[in-house]
Parts: C-alpha cells; structure tokens; sequence
C-alpha cells in the first residue's frame, strides 16, 4: 500500500509542478462537474489567460491522494507556484481582497474613469434583452483572454457602474481594468442584427498564430490549423464536426455555420465517438480551444485540431458577416 502511495504523490508532484496555476478540480475548464469547481474556473478566467487543470473524476487515487497531499478534505484545490492556496471559499475571498491577484504577481488597478460607446442599434438590443429579463442589471465580463460577455442579474457587490447616456453597465474589477474604450456596435447578418464589440484594450494576434499549419507539431494540444485551412476542409466536405467551446452568450453574439455548441451532452455525445472522428475546436482566440482539444487528445482521439486566432481569425480572414467582438 505505501508504494501505491508513494506513487500517488509523486504523480500529484507532478501534476503540481507542470505549471505556475494549477487547480485540481471536477470536470475541466471546459465543462466543470460541480458548482464549486465553475466558480473557481470563472475566477481565474478573469484573473490568468491560461493556467493547467487535473480533473478528480479520471482518477479515483489523485480524488483521494489530493486531499492528504495537501491536508484539504474538498475540491476543487488550487496551486500557484507550487504552493497551495485553498479551496473555493479561500479563493472567493482572496479574489474579492485582491490576495490572489498578489499571489499571481498581477496589480488590479481599476481606470478612475472609464469611457464606453454604444451605438443606438447595439443600446436597442441591449435594452430588448434586459426587458426580457425583467429589468434585471447588464453586466459586461471581459476575461483574461479579452472573451467578452453579457449577462443580466442582481448586483454581485465591488462592480463599477458606467453610465452611457442612461444605459447602466455593470463590470467586475477585472473586467474594468480591460473596458477603457470600448465601443458596442451592431452588425447586419443574414440571421438579422448582432452586438459587435470592438475593444482597443486587446492584444493584437500575433502572427505566428497566423502561421500555424495544420500538418505542424501540435503537441498534446492537437494541431493548429488556420481559418483557410478550415475553410478548405469545409470547401472540400472533408468530414469533420467543427465545435465552439464558448459561452452561450458569446455564442448569440456570433458564431460560425454548421458549428456545435460545447455543452454537457455534446460533451458526452463526442466522448462516445470513435476515436479517429475529426474533430475541430474554435472559441474567440484559441486558448480555450487548445485546452478542448488537449482534453480530447489525452482520451486517444488521434484527429483533432483547434482553430489557430478562433472566430476573430474567421470573421476577419473568411466571413465577414460574422461579428466581431
């Protein structure tokens, strides 16, 4: 039994050691397994671009190893630098003092003043919607990734509100640090009127993103392949199933034809799938698409790729009528 032990903690050894933000969680940053763990995920989300995630469910004896490893008896349990920080309350906490941005080396320092622009069309759709939610506030979450996305609900307490001519947005002081700027317009598409947000906060892609192939080195990520590429497979009617692993919300602001939403049943559908299916993940960049294909090619499915500058790559390089955000 000690050798089983032993075992067990030299993997979570590991496990900890394989990057600077590591969480032990239920499920994965795609599809979290319990509330606990999609709170400490939509934490980080705001807080790091990327960050490495072990999901307790596949292994019984990490689940269990886990918890004396770090004398914490729940999940989900997050590491940085090695060093554990806590649990879902600790890291609630640590976020609303400003701790775990401290432990990250990050300074959130949110604009004195915040300038945001919306269009009468986008103010329109923006007010439609918050009259279908019973008036409830509009809030704008930006991640670390630049994903932007709304939602209505009560006030969560420590957002900045930003009055644009009488519309009332609501944003977290991360999202803040991000908003400076931003213009909210609309877009005419052949499926009517969609938000489109332009932001000067985020990072140009950098054009090695660009040049990824789809023949080249993926890695245990799978293979990168560009928004031509992708178009000359679908051109081509070479099978493959195309699937976004964003938010619904990111999803109603734009999304690519023939693509399928990333949810718990589609989760489960494409596990049971042969593994030599083609699959290919896109989300707004690609970060989050490289994490979805990484979790396909750990479960032996040998044909997965992920779309290199996501729906942004696509919408400006192959259709223009998909909106920009």
């Amino acid at each position: 039994m000690s050798s089983v032990v032993n075992e067990v903690e030299r993997q979570i050894t590991s496990i900890v050691g394989s990057d600077r933000v590591v969480v032990f969680m239920k499920g994965d940053r795609q599809a979290p397994q319990c509330g606990f763990s999609a709170q400490v995920v939509k934490i980080l989300d705001q807080v790091v671009p990327s960050y490495t995630t072990f999901d307790v469910l596949e292994d019984p004896l990490v689940r269990e190893g886990i918890k004396s490893f770090s004398d914490w008896p729940t999940i989900p349990q997050l590491y940085i630098d090695g060093e554990f920080q806590g649990g879902c309350d600790i890291i609630k906490e640590m976020y609303a003092s400003g701790e775990l941005h401290r432990a990250l080396g990050l300074e959130r320092v949110a604009p004195e003043a915040i300038s945001i622009t919306v269009t009468d069309g986008a103010r329109t759709l923006l007010e439609d919607a918050q009259r279908r939610y019973g008036g409830e506030p509009l809030h704008l979450s930006i991640d670390a990734s630049f994903g932007h996305s709304f939602g209505f609900g009560p006030a969560a307490g420590g957002e900045l509100t930003v009055d644009v001519g009488g519309l009332s947005i609501l944003l977290d002081p991360d999202s803040a640090t991000r908003a400076n700027g931003l213009e909210i317009a609309t877009d005419t598409t052949p499926q009517g009127m969609r938000l489109r947000i332009d932001n000067p906060n985020q990072p140009a892609l950098p054009s090695s993103a660009l040049a990824s192939s789809a023949t080249g080195n993926g890695g245990g990520h799978g293979s990168a392949v560009t928004a031509a590429e992708l178009q000359a497979k679908r051109l081509s009617g070479e099978p493959h199933r195309l699937i976004d692993v964003r938010t619904p919300d990111e999803r109603e602001i734009a999304s690519i034809e023939g693509s399928e939403l990333l949810d718990q049943d589609k989760l489960a559908e494409l596990e049971a799938l042969p593994k030599d299916t083609a699959l290919v993940f896109h989300c707004h960049h690609d970060a989050r698409a490289r994490g979805a294909a990484q979790r396909f090619v750990s479960r032996g499915f040998t044909r997965v790729a992920y779309l290199s500058g996501g729906i942004e790559a696509w919408a400006r390089e192959i259709d223009r009528s998909v909106p920009r955000y």
